[in-house]
């Protein structure tokens, strides 16, 4: 694989810097930097910014409206936004749920929903977790019961990322409780206005409340927001997830992450001398960032296969349990690297001393990324699944 930019990809890179530079607001990079909340409206305007340049969907096909990159476009604009602090694009319409309609869903929604994603008219979230279905997602109890033009929906979702801000949630549901689990899991859309949704915040250890709980008592959905057929849903669930697992893996994020430890090393003082130089440390950083340099090959080649049609399989598991341990693994060397700086983290929003914000942004940024390996399919599932597809050959 050529790994070398050609030129027109070297002045896309340009003008991807060029924008940056032009329309990120220095205030909203330094919260993100901190990895400090954003809200609803910080990260609606940087959504309607990209879409102002046509660049919100880089990953759609431009029939639907996306931009319609390369692989190594989608990755040199991940890999300087990240570098950059820009916000990045929540996931749950764009990467996940488009993805899904512009294959499994009808003309009439594709029509309708894919445009409303793109103009910010809709903000949508994930509702696949469940108290007893996390890991073993297919278990889930979730219902939903046909009843004339409408399916009445009884059950609950956790750990639902962002709620609190969406309009519209894509849920598995089960339709059908006989049989194999897998086979009686239906796709379903649902507005969170609709009479019996409760959204309940689940307060996180630094008082944030990042995820939330979602609640179905007798919702009325109609029966033409079911996407492709009843009782097909794990197979479009299995299609999204693998876009998400490889969105995890967050070869930009890691890459801007390993920039940032390397000037926090070359700042911080061990023995008198920089950290940069300890060689146990210098190590450590060399042996991640060898890692990196492999997935990103690895991460480029999935994104190469999928721009030709082929489905992502295996890889993105493999791109999913390698990105999030990378990024884990960086995390605890920038707050290791800061030492005692990043020990005065306080709970509850209470700020630390004065100057320590990058400190205590590392030892947060460590504490929440351990979500990392968990959510999106833990990576012991992930294990199974790679191990479970080389058994078949």
């Amino acid at each position: 694989m050529d790994m070398s930019f050609t030129p027109e990809e070297t002045a896309f890179r340009d003008d991807i810097r060029a924008f940056l530079k032009a329309e990120l607001d220095p205030a909203l990079a330094r919260k993100v930097r901190l990895h400090h909340d954003l809200t609803k409206a910080e990260m609606e305007g940087w959504h309607a910014k990209l879409q102002s340049r046509g660049w919100l969907a880089g990953n759609w096909p431009k029939e639907f409206g996306g931009a319609g990159w390369t692989a190594i476009q989608r990755h040199i604009f991940e890999e300087e936004s990240a570098r950059a602090h820009a916000p990045r694009i929540v996931p749950f319409g764009i990467a996940m749920l488009g993805p899904v309609l512009q294959k499994f869903g009808s003309k009439e929604q594709q029509d309708y929903w894919l445009p409303r994603i793109l103009n910010g008219d809709d903000w949508w979230c994930q509702g696949y977790s469940e108290p007893g279905a996390g890991s073993d997602l297919a278990s889930l109890r979730c219902e939903a019961v046909r009843d004339g033009d409408h399916y009445v929906v009884n059950g609950q979702k956790t750990w639902t990322t962002l709620g609190q801000h969406a309009n519209m949630i894509f849920c598995l549901v089960r339709t059908n409780a006989t049989g194999k689990k897998q086979e009686g899991i239906s796709f379903l859309l649902i507005d969170m206005e609709t009479p019996g949704v409760t959204v309940r915040p689940i307060v996180l250890l630094d008082g944030t409340a990042e995820v939330n709980e979602v609640w179905f008592d007798n919702v009325r959905v109609p029966a033409a927001n079911l996407v492709g057929e009843e009782n097909q849903g794990w197979t479009y669930a299995k299609y999204l997830l693998t876009h998400e697992r490889t969105n995890i893996a967050g070869v930009g994020f890691a890459t801007a992450a390993l920039d940032n430890l390397k000037r926090v090393a070359r700042a911080q003082r061990h023995r008198g001398q920089p950290l940069s130089d300890d060689p146990l440390f210098a190590a450590e950083m060399a042996g991640v960032e060898i890692e990196l340099m492999a997935m990103s090959t690895t991460n480029l080649r999935m994104l190469s296969a999928a721009a030709q049609g082929q489905a992502p399989g295996i890889e993105s598991s493999m791109l999913k349990i390698k990105g999030t341990q990378i990024r884990q693994r960086l995390d605890a060397l920038t707050r290791r690297a800061y030492g005692g700086q990043a020990m005065a983290l306080t709970l509850e929003g209470n700020e630390g001393p004065e100057g320590a914000d990058e400190a205590l942004a590392a030892s947060a940024t460590w504490l929440n990324n351990r979500k990392l390996s968990i959510y999106g399919g833990s990576n012991e599932v992930q294990r199974s699944i790679i191990s479970g597809a080389l058994a078949k050959g």
